[in-house]
């Protein structure tokens, strides 16, 4: 499997095991206390953070999502994102080493990132996580109107990229259809394997060839499907 190299890479893969343990102090507590028992808000360093909480979570976490600085060469208020290439890849690596040990079997991690990053984080994520736990990159429409100033090409999207901790222990969770999606669903012929919605059978670019309706009327057209599964 391929693998990045870049500047101080052996330190990298060192930094999460060199991390000290550090016990989390409570602050203080907001709302309905009992109802908001088993929930956190960590305030500090997160590689600390990760580390304090592996004894407590480790192999536990269902779900894991992460906005890491996009690295977009920008600074801001809160938190420089100009950092050089090689310290993003060795700020990122040591972090996804532990959010791994905080994954359950049957957990996931999504990451949301740019065109700067993404490609990269993409190889080192299936390092860490394994190639073949590689869920999808999910591409979300961040704008609607192109940018008139831009130089190139105007990015309307960024990406998430998605891995499970053991891809074959991982369900998605799909949602539910609505009522009013349901009622697009027929079964007027009682066919066994339930309701189904119609869809034209013709399709651009398809197979071509000859049906003959009961009518004796024959038509030939690009039929969405090949001809041995039309008959």
């Amino acid at each position: 499997m391929p693998l990045l190299h870049w500047v101080n890479r052996n330190q990298a893969e060192e930094t999460a095991t060199q991390v000290p343990y550090h016990l989390l102090k409570f602050e203080k507590s907001y709302g309905d206390a009992e109802k908001a028992k088993e929930n956190l808000i960590i305030q500090g360093d997160n590689l600390q953070a990760l580390k304090a909480l592996l004894p407590l979570y480790g192999g536990q976490v269902k779900c894991i999502f992460i906005d890491p600085p996009y690295n977009t060469q920008s600074a801001f208020e809160h938190y420089d994102d100009k950092l050089e290439h090689a310290q993003w890849l060795s700020m990122m690596y040591p972090r996804l080493q532990l959010l791994k040990e905080l994954l359950a079997e049957d957990g996931s991690i999504w990451i949301t990132l740019d065109d700067n990053e993404a490609h990269y984080l993409k190889v080192l994520c299936d390092e860490i996580f394994g190639r073949s736990n590689f869920v999808s990159n999910v591409i979300w429409q961040k704008r609607v109107s192109p940018a008139n100033d831009a130089k190139f090409f105007s990015s309307d999207h960024d990406n998430i990229l998605v891995y499970a901790k053991q891809k074959s222990c991982w369900v998605l969770n799909r949602l539910e259809r609505t009522d009013t999606q349901n009622s697009y669903y027929k079964n007027p012929d009682n066919d066994p394997r339930g309701p189904y919605v119609t869809m034209p059978c013709t399709n651009r670019g398809g197979a071509v060839y000859e049906v003959v309706t009961p009518t004796g009327l024959v038509i030939k057209e690009e039929w969405r499907f090949k001809k041995e599964t039309y008959d």
